[in-house]
């Protein structure tokens, strides 16, 4: 496998694992007042967007996109659900959020760092993108902490 679609695909995985953590997060909080509800769906629609983008990028190249394993989302969807009924305040629920974006963004940058160079740009501007939309939701979440 090449630079691009290593990238890619860390950008895909990355965005769909994001999108999927963030429904089933929206999913734990109905019926809830929690404040942070207003936030969520925004995140959703910016990883929605990374992983519709990158999965055009991937087909263009004849490459699949790897959905996130099931198992993998069980274990997502186990974990919020568990974590929700220890604590479901806004503090938790943000400070979660921070974790998964803090996380997802030094992996980003080490693919970043790794094959800026020798990476299509196009590629590494998307990451960076990605990466910067994580920057930018962490400092929105710690309003809530």
């Amino acid at each position: 496998m090449n630079e691009n679609e290593e990238i890619l695909e860390y950008i895909f995985e990355t965005s769909n694992m994001g999108m999927q953590s963030t429904k089933d997060l929206i999913s734990a909080l109905k019926g809830k007042d929690n404040k942070i509800k207003k936030i969520l769906p925004e995140i959703e629609k910016n990883y929605e967007k990374y992983s519709k983008e990158t999965e055009k990028l991937l087909n263009k190249k004849d490459l699949k996109a790897k959905p996130v394993g099931m198992m993998a989302k069980a274990m997502s969807k186990m974990s919020i659900t568990k974590e929700m009924m220890n604590d479901n305040s806004d503090s938790n629920i943000a400070d979660m959020l921070i974790q998964g974006l803090t996380m997802g963004n030094l992996e980003l940058t080490k693919h970043i760092d790794n094959y800026e160079k020798t990476a299509d740009k196009k590629i590494i501007d998307m990451a960076k993108s990605l990466r910067k939309f994580g920057e930018e939701y962490i400092e929105k979440l710690k309003a809530y902490l």
